[in-house]
């Protein structure tokens, strides 16, 4: 279940950036309004690139694996 959520997590932070980026391209925003979307933006950034960096970790852990596809433990919490 872990997998599903952190998916989900991944995907719900893509369109809330997506739809970030919409949002300052419209150029509708006050300049306050548009500091505060850029900096929700980053965060959500950084919330993607995390996820991608553990997700090639492990792509990285079951093809280093004695040359076979093997699921190897996994600990997302290791400092990068």
């Amino acid at each position: 279940m872990a997998r599903k959520k952190a998916a989900l997590d991944f995907e719900q932070s893509l369109a809330d950036l997506q739809t970030l980026v919409e949002r300052l391209e419209n150029g509708e925003l006050s300049l306050e309004d548009s500091l505060a979307a850029f900096e929700q933006g980053i965060g959500l950034t950084r919330d993607c690139q995390a996820a991608l960096a553990q997700a090639e970790q492990k792509v990285q852990i079951l093809l280093e694996r004695d040359g076979e596809l093997a699921e190897a433990p996994f600990d997302a919490d290791l400092p990068e």
